[in-house]
């Protein structure tokens, strides 16, 4: 039991009034169990199958998953959370390339259409996300390892859950379209220019350096090992793998905080 993770009563507090209520069927196991098995399962990078029985029924953990899927729930849950509490001072946009394990190739329609594609780094699928002041992903929006990052952005953006004074970004964002859309919603763009640019770009150069917490809200949503590894042959699955895992993220700024060992 030792190595078992459980949510703290702190973080359940925040989660369980999103719980559905008053379903019809047969009772429901306990939601904080059921959650906090999603999460080691998350966290570990085990076969659901391999979920240990503390948590409950390893096809009622994986069930959980997949049924709300279709429903949009655990996104829905994650902007909810980012609504409620979201600081749009000081925002980032980036995104981030997974390696697709070959267990997720044979989805419907093709790689392309479940959020995978080509890249350097072989059959990828990027996750792209928005953050607030503070670092808490705020978006999280999937697509194939091949897509521009900065046709991307108007889609991520569209999903705020709030509103924006600046956005920085890398140069992968370079765009002069993408900056004249910005400033004409009142948002002031920190986006360096490319080496090869005719005219020069200035940026505010202090502020840019706030970017390294949206690079510090991947390097935590991948100490996930199911995150940082896409096992999943549909795109809508792999995101509701990715949502607990920002949630997660979101409740705690230290993501340890979150957990608490079941001694």
């Amino acid at each position: 039991m030792a190595d078992l993770f459980w949510l703290s009563d702190a973080q359940w507090a925040v989660i369980e009034p999103f719980m559905p209520k008053g379903r019809p069927g047969p009772a429901r196991k306990d939601d904080r169990q059921i959650i906090s098995g999603i999460l080691h399962v998350l966290t570990s990078g085990c076969r659901w199958r391999d979920c240990p029985a503390a948590y409950g029924p390893r096809t009622t953990v994986h069930n959980r998953v997949n049924r709300c899927s279709p429903r949009g729930f655990w996104k829905a849950m994650l902007a909810a959370l980012a609504k409620a509490g979201w600081s749009g001072e000081a925002t980032a946009i980036d995104s981030t390339d997974v390696q697709a394990h070959r267990s997720a190739h044979g989805g419907k329609g093709g790689a392309r259409t479940q959020a995978i594609g080509p890249s350097r780094g072989g059959r990828t699928t990027k996750i792209h996300a928005l953050t607030d002041v503070l670092g808490r992903p705020g978006v999280l929006l999937l697509t194939p390892g091949n897509a521009s990052d900065v046709t991307s952005a108007p889609a991520v953006l569209a999903e705020a859950p709030g509103r924006i004074r600046r956005l920085s970004a890398d140069k992968g964002y370079d765009a002069d379209w993408l900056r004249a859309d910005l400033r004409a919603k009142s948002i002031t763009p920190i986006i360096p220019g490319k080496r090869g640019r005719k005219k020069r770009i200035r940026h505010d150069k202090r502020r840019y350096r706030e970017r390294w917490r949206i690079e510090a809200t991947f390097s935590r949503l991948k100490d996930f090992r199911r995150i940082a590894t896409q096992y999943d042959k549909l795109d809508r699955y792999y995101a509701s793998d990715v949502a607990p895992a920002a949630f997660r993220c979101r409740l705690s700024p230290d993501p340890s905080n979150l957990l608490i060992y079941m001694n």
